[in-house]
């Protein structure tokens, strides 16, 4: 099984657990495997340098998105800085760029606004935040805008709920990936509740 990379956007004011909740699914997925890693996670942001993050933590990404690995699972979280990044064309053209080549492409929360303006949503399926949804129809007017759903899966293109949801999320992905006995593990050893995905 090769390894794929998985790269998390980092942005100032990115919401936390939007990025961690991911994180940490994805690193304890590959902790608990025997043999060959299945997941490299990569945290990205635009320049070097520390990203502040939601309530002043201070986060060191591992690349920039001019010299990260190739992704093979594209993760753009949310957060209020969601709201700058959807006018800087060089992080759009980043999520443009990665997008076709990857494997699969998930925003968690706010995130979906970035899809939103890529052009990543036009004709599918997707949710966010419960409190942006409108601005997430406005972004993406041809996008058809579910409410109170965990995640929404399109196969290559996936979008979830707010902050936890993004938990649920990586664990459906993990599942679909590797199999519901590699999930159901995962979440277990994070003492998550399993019927939440």
């Amino acid at each position: 099984m090769a390894t794929r990379n998985v790269a998390i956007l980092m942005f100032d004011d990115v919401e936390v657990l939007d990025f961690a909740g991911p994180f940490e699914v994805f690193s304890v997925t590959s902790e608990l495997s025997k043999g060959e890693r299945p997941f490299a996670v990569s945290t990205v942001a635009e320049h070097p340098g520390a990203v502040n993050a939601r309530n002043g933590l201070s986060v060191n990404p591992d690349c920039t998105i001019s010299d990260c690995p190739p992704p093979d699972i594209l993760i753009v979280p949310g957060g209020q800085g969601t709201r700058k990044l959807i006018d800087n064309s060089a992080v759009i053209n980043w999520i443009k760029d990665y997008a076709p080549t990857a494997e699969l492409v998930l925003s968690v929360c706010t995130g979906s606004l970035l899809l939103a303006k890529a052009g990543l949503l036009e004709g599918l399926e997707a949710t966010t935040h419960h409190q942006v949804l409108d601005l997430l129809k406005e972004l993406a007017p041809n996008t058809t805008i579910i409410e109170n759903q965990r995640f929404v899966d399109n196969g290559k293109i996936i979008t979830s709920g707010g902050i936890a949801a993004g938990i649920d999320m990586s664990l459906h992905v993990v599942g679909k990936l590797l199999g519901t006995a590699q999930a159901e593990q995962t979440a277990e050893h994070m003492e998550y509740k399993i019927g939440n995905w």
